[in-house]
């Protein structure tokens, strides 16, 4: 599903936050990326949503491979990969149903599918009794759940949680790891960022970045995976769509 190459990142300051970093991830994979601020986790993430392109090296995501992609597809990419953001990223000015349902009005869903589409992820992140409610009213537990509700409503095969937990109370954040479980054992292929070495289990692949560079990585397998096609189902749903809609 996910191929890096030799992948390393300049910024034009000359900053190197990623530097020759390789690794593949297969579908239905729990990876567990650690490292301290500043290691180059979320470059990894911003990668692979396009929102950068590396300086040098390759990135395979599905069928994509990122630095050949027509900016066309960006947003069809996005769609397959869900992001929950270190600072959520939620719009203030929107309530909670509103927020997740964006998504879906773009994509062109019909009214009642994205409504029943929201309560279903309400109710799968423990929130059914916010949705009416705005970002300023929730606590940071609430809003994270939300936003995993969000990155999720578009039922992609991988989601990027950047450091989800980082804020919480050891509670909350205990909570939100179960709910990344939940999710993965639905079937999503998830990578959690955190410092928080707590979260690992021996159950989990273990990737670590020190200063842009791999120093661990607990997969078994040393060929890389072939990058299977993500867009395949999702055609078959915006057919549906099109279909409901006429």
């Amino acid at each position: 599903m996910i191929v890096f190459d030799q992948v390393s990142k300049v910024y034009p300051t000359g900053n190197t936050v990623l530097e020759n970093v390789s690794f593949h991830i297969n579908p239905g994979e729990f990876v567990i990326l650690t490292g301290p601020s500043g290691a180059g986790k979320t470059t990894v993430g911003r990668l692979l949503i396009r929102d950068l392109l590396p300086t040098s090296g390759s990135i395979k995501v599905g069928e994509w491979d990122l630095a050949k992609m027509k900016p066309g597809h960006v947003s069809e990419l996005r769609r397959h990969v869900g992001v929950v953001f270190q600072d959520y990223k939620i719009i203030p000015d929107k309530t909670v149903f509103e927020n997740i349902a964006l998504a879906l009005e773009i994509i062109g869903y019909p009214g009642k599918q994205i409504e029943d589409r929201v309560k279903h992820l309400l109710e799968l992140v423990g929130i059914p009794d916010k949705k009416d409610l705005f970002p300023v009213q929730l606590s940071g537990g609430e809003l994270q759940r939300a936003a995993i509700a969000r990155a999720i409503v578009s039922e992609p095969k991988l989601l990027f949680a950047d450091e989800p937990t980082g804020n919480l109370d050891d509670q909350t954040a205990a909570d939100i790891y179960q709910l990344l479980l939940a999710i993965h054992n639905l079937g999503t292929t998830v990578i959690m960022c955190t410092h928080n070495r707590s979260f690992l289990d021996p159950g989990h692949r273990h990737i670590n970045l020190e200063k842009g560079k791999i120093t661990l990585d607990t997969s078994s397998s040393s060929q890389p995976a072939r990058a299977a096609p993500l867009r395949e189902g999702h055609k078959s749903k915006e057919e549906k769509h099109k279909k409901t809609k006429e």
